[in-house]
């Protein structure tokens, strides 16, 4: 154990290259903690690693550089997906593929690189591990700023783990946001760095996350009778198919079967509920709001559905295209409300001014004003969101108008059968955590699932399958503390232990 030990402490001791490699690997090796492979036991190994790192660097130049090369490691590992979009257009943009997720971590590092920097501005020890944990969760939080905001893959979803397991540890997300367990996983992952009387704190610390996540989840039950039987249609349509538009008849029938099939399921099973069938973002190919024949036909498959939500592009008067979602009312199919996407995607919905290059089909997309809800007639309050913006914590609802479901729709196609899905799942599932909210999710190949307010899945259909899912939408629990004042809860809990590891290092430096 003690040769072990001093290997380790010699990797942190490394210089010039061989410190840069050694930090990539390290934070290539964090990464694996993210879903879907969960691994948090390496958590400790590679952040323990950084940390030494910092400690053994001998400027705070060098620090920050070993705090960037960590997070091109952690990024470009942990967003390794990206490269299946530009593999959709790689006639055009081949040489983009190994870039794809470097060049994403290359914008995101400079925020790790500021943490190591500042970190060493408090004396080694205790004051300054506090200091890096506090730290690198605002500087995490900070990344909703990155262009249209990427924040992506907190490490707090590392404790998303499949059952029961991950449902107990994600409960203290309702109090203190996804960013809240940032900081406390980051101070859990340097344990091994301090003292005994650390080590026994951290125990503590991780049991009373433990048993304050298990009392929330037993304390809580699920009821049924004001939110809807939700109908969520997943085509299954692949993204080639739709960027050729060859086959737009074929899966317009597609939907309208799979959706005649769900509504007739709904209704034989509703019980006096109103039944509300969903498609997937962009799933109509055309623009719907344009298409008098179409949107009856698709009341029509859906005869005895109080409403139908589906995805579809529309073309504005001022000349911009809008990612939206149309909630359309029988008989006629009627338009009672249209929702814009408020958080484009960096690089494929929108591009920005400083490439020289252009990824991004036309000129890109126009973002809607904000979140919203919807009040339908005889259906619940109801948030909607279009792909990409469920990532954004604290961000999901009006917060002077709570919603009693949240409507996700999105089109994970373009990340094929590979992490990204499930790491967008994820963030689902915490949203539901954090608003104490349920969430139903109608996604193209999918993953379509359905989670109730403490994040619990009650359903779902897997990935590359054409179906519906029929089920009865949990109600709404009451709001959570996170839902009430948001991620000033966790920038609180992180500026607190940032004080407190100021005030260690003060201390300690006195006696030094």
């Amino acid at each position: 154990m003690m040769f072990l030990y001093d290997k380790y402490i010699g990797l942190s001791r490394l210089h010039g290259w061989r410190a840069d490699l050694a930090m990539v690997l390290a934070g290539g090796v964090y990464a694996l903690g993210f879903p879907p492979v969960h691994a948090v036991i390496m958590l400790p190994v590679a952040f323990c690693l950084l940390a030494l790192a910092i400690d053994s660097a001998r400027s705070w130049r060098e620090a920050a550089r070993r705090g960037f090369m960590f997070a091109m490691g952690l990024h470009t590992v942990g967003l390794y997906w990206l490269m299946y979009a530009i593999l959709l257009r790689a006639d055009d943009f081949w040489w983009l593929v190994p870039l794809a997720s470097p060049g994403c971590a290359l914008i995101l590092a400079p925020l790790s690189a500021l943490t190591a920097a500042l970190s060493r501005l408090v004396p080694a020890g205790m004051g300054r591990l506090l200091a890096f944990c506090a730290l690198w969760t605002i500087t995490d939080m900070a990344r909703v700023f990155v262009f249209s905001g990427f924040p992506w893959n907190p490490p707090g979803s590392v404790w998303e783990f499949p059952g029961l397991a991950g449902d107990v540890m994600i409960q203290p997300a309702a109090w203190i946001g996804v960013d809240g367990l940032t900081l406390l996983t980051c101070i859990l992952s340097l344990a091994p760095l301090y003292g005994r009387r650390g080590r026994l704190a951290c125990a503590a610390l991780l049991a009373a996350w433990v048993t304050g996540g298990a009392l929330r989840l037993t304390g809580t039950h699920d009821t049924y009778g004001h939110n809807p039987e939700i109908v969520l249609v997943q085509g299954n349509v692949p993204e080639t198919e739709k960027i050729s538009r060859n086959a737009d008849i074929a899966v317009f029938r597609r939907y309208l079967a799979l959706t005649r099939q769900g509504v007739t399921q709904g209704l034989r099973q509703a019980d006096g509920r109103p039944v509300v069938f969903a498609w997937p973002e962009s799933a109509f190919p055309g623009l719907l709001l344009e298409d008098d024949i179409a949107r009856p036909m698709i009341m029509q498959a859906g005869q005895g559905a109080a409403a139908g939500i589906i995805g579809t592009l529309r073309w504005m008067e001022d000349q911009h295209w809008r990612n939206s979602m149309a909630a359309l009312l029988p008989p006629d199919g009627q338009a009672a409300a249209i929702y814009d996407k408020a958080h484009l995607v960096p690089f494929g919905e929108y591009q920005p001014a400083f490439l020289p290059f252009h990824v991004v089909p036309g000129e890109g997309m126009t973002p809607g004003p904000r979140v919203q809800t919807w009040h339908l007639p005889g259906i619940a309050p109801v948030g909607p969101l279009i792909c990409y913006e469920v990532i954004f914590s604290g961000q999901v609802t009006d917060p002077h108008d709570r919603p009693d479901w949240l409507m996700n729709s999105t089109n994970d196609a373009w990340y094929g059968n590979s992490a990204g899905p499930r790491q967008h799942l994820a963030a689902v599932r915490i949203r539901a955590v954090e608003e104490g909210l349920p969430v139903a999710r109608a996604a193209n190949t999918g993953i379509s699932a359905i989670f109730d307010g403490r994040g619990h899945e009650v359903t779902r259909l897997g990935w590359d399958r054409q179906g519906v899912i029929v089920h009865a939408l949990p109600d709404a629990l009451p709001p959570t503390l996170f839902g009430r004042y948001g991620r000033t809860i966790p920038l609180l809990l992180a500026v607190l232990t940032g004080l407190a590891g100021l005030w260690c290092g003060h201390k300690r430096s006195r006696f030094v």
